[in-house]
């Protein structure tokens, strides 16, 4: 017999899904004084498929975490490669840079498990193992309805606010009228055991490998890790169409994957690997991110950047913004809070995407191969350098470099 909402526990948040976004969120929250609790399907620590790359920004947003937690590699090169040749490395801090920077490499487990743990240290009610079945919104609240895994207790909450952190796919974007129409790229993984000095003399733990024109409109990638290798293969389509729908796509990945490893010297066995495929939502314009008191951050928001695919530091800033944007009294502006924060970058980067993912060769001889390329890319990941500023700048280079008719769109 279903408990009235009256009986019913309450919280001024729910958060649902612990990863970065979520734990950001469940933890301003909380640091904000209000009541607050976070669920997880899953049991934490738990595999999340990511290649676990981000900025050394991200530790604006760490407080009390120490990174060498859960950071197991920082980069200082970015190898490139045309179809396994016409190399380059570049440098992220070229001579001269007055301000070092890095990318740092993480386990997302270890990460995900820190920033929930300190989402909990902040006074959240963190519930793992416990997934959310549905959402039914009141004139003053939210019912929210989760279940235990492997038959556990059901649990049913009520909360002024529901913080949806669940993936492009979950249950919190689903009930409500959002997010209809996905920009979706798509990616495949496997992480090798790597010994270092094996394979490729470049396989170091301070290069990241990327590989452009193995695969049409998309990239390969190889991120080191501690104790292995992460090695996948991404396809784009900034113009909407969704890759999931086409037969081949995971077969052009793992193929891929292979050809890349082949390529780096590295030794496997195929039936051993195991392939983990999943959605990257790409940002494809403004649209509302929150509808009544349910607000979206991270994937279930589409912020994943449509040109490089990132969004482990979009996630955890939006999930800051919704936060402070409740904790304010402020949570009708959400939406135009998180444009603001992300819009008019977003919506540059995304045409650089459109040129890059449809003329590739041109843009990797013109533009990775830039000798301050590297330096420019990894500026844009940290945000020191805005996509506003860039757009511009790098198709007045491609048309210099290329002719100024090859990209007449833009003319």
């Amino acid at each position: 017999m279903l408990q009235s909402s009256a009986s019913l526990p309450t919280y001024d948040v729910i958060v649902c899904g612990a990863g970065p976004a979520g734990a950001m969120a469940a933890a301003e929250a909380a640091r904000s004084g209000l009541k607050v609790a976070l669920l997880e399907k899953q049991f934490l620590p738990r595999h999340k498929t990511c290649g676990g790359g981000m900025p050394m920004t991200m530790n604006d947003f760490l407080w009390d975490l120490a990174p060498e937690t859960f950071v197991e590699c920082q980069i200082t090169h970015m190898r490139h490669s045309w179809k396994y040749g016409d190399v380059h490395l570049g440098a992220i801090n070229p001579p001269g840079t007055s301000q070092p920077m890095s990318l740092w490499m993480a386990q997302r487990p270890l990460f995900d498990q820190a920033m929930a743990r300190r989402a909990e240290r902040a006074g959240a009610e963190l519930r793992d193992g416990l997934a959310v079945r549905s959402l039914t919104p009141e004139s003053d609240g939210v019912l929210v309805r989760a279940e235990g895994l492997k038959g556990g207790a059901e649990w049913t909450a009520k909360a002024r606010y529901v913080i949806g952190a669940d993936g492009a796919n979950g249950v919190v974007v689903k009930a409500t009228g959002l997010r209809k129409k996905q920009s979706i790229a798509i990616a495949l993984e496997v992480e090798l055991p790597h010994r270092w000095g094996d394979g490729h003399p470049s396989l170091t733990p301070e290069i990241a490998h990327l590989e452009y024109g193995a695969i049409d409109r998309g990239y390969g990638w190889i991120f080191p890790k501690g104790d292995h290798l992460n090695i996948g293969a991404g396809l784009f389509r900034p113009d909407g169409n969704d890759p999931r729908r086409e037969r081949s796509v995971r077969g052009q990945l793992q193929q891929m994957v292979f050809d890349y490893m082949d390529a780096m010297g590295l030794k496997y066995q195929a039936d051993d690997l195991r392939f983990h495929g999943h959605p990257l939502p790409l940002w494809s314009g403004k649209e509302p991110r929150h509808e009544g008191r349910i607000l979206l951050v991270g994937d279930a928001a589409g912020l994943v950047n449509p040109l490089f695919g990132d969004g482990l530091l979009h996630a955890v800033k939006s999930g800051h913004i919704a936060a402070r944007a409740i904790a304010e009294d402020q949570a009708a502006d959400y939406t135009d809070r998180l444009h603001g924060a992300f819009a008019a970058d977003f919506d540059a980067a995304l045409q650089l995407a459109k040129v890059f993912y449809n003329w590739t060769g041109i843009c990797y001889r013109y533009g990775v191969k830039y000798e301050k390329g590297t330096y420019l890319a990894t500026q844009l990941l940290c945000g020191d350098l805005h996509f506003t500023e860039m757009a511009n700048r790098a198709i007045a280079r491609l048309k210099r470099s290329a002719g100024a008719n090859f990209f007449p769109a833009w003319n």
